[in-house]
């Protein structure tokens, strides 16, 4: 038998060792019975998300996100595929969201130079924060 690659490992005999994954729960949508690894199953994801876009979403933030930001946020994953904090540690992390340093509600842009390519951990930090309120540029 030829050895088989998983992960970064080698299994010469074509073992394949599979992590535990956490239980499926319930939908969380009232009255589903699916079972899902996330919030809700995929078809009241979809209604979940429609609601939001619709009712709880600011009118002005849709504006500013449309689908220019998903041409912009796409080309600049692929031109920049690293987390830049993470670099800054050290770590070859996959960036793969886009902070905008300066927030386009305080007048920032969709420009490349005000834009930071993120894993979603340092993202969220970022943003838990405040960081880019003060203008800090480096360590969440």
């Amino acid at each position: 038998m030829e050895p088989t690659l998983q992960g970064l490992f080698l299994y010469p005999e074509m073992m394949v060792i599979h992590t535990p994954h956490k239980p499926k729960r319930p939908c969380s949508y009232p009255g589903c019975p699916k079972l899902t690894d996330g919030r809700f199953c995929e078809e009241h994801t979809k209604q979940e998300n429609q609601r939001y876009e619709r009712y709880r979403r600011d009118p002005e933030t849709k504006k500013r996100y449309g689908g220019n930001w998903i041409k912009i946020r796409t080309a600049f994953l692929a031109a920049h595929p690293l987390c830049e904090v993470c670099q800054q540690h050290g770590r070859l992390t996959p960036a793969t969201e886009v902070h905008h340093i300066k927030d386009l509600s305080d007048g920032g842009t969709h420009d490349y130079t005000n834009l930071m390519p993120l894993c979603k951990s340092c993202h969220s930090q970022i943003t838990a924060s405040g960081w880019n309120k003060n203008g800090r540029r480096g360590e969440p």
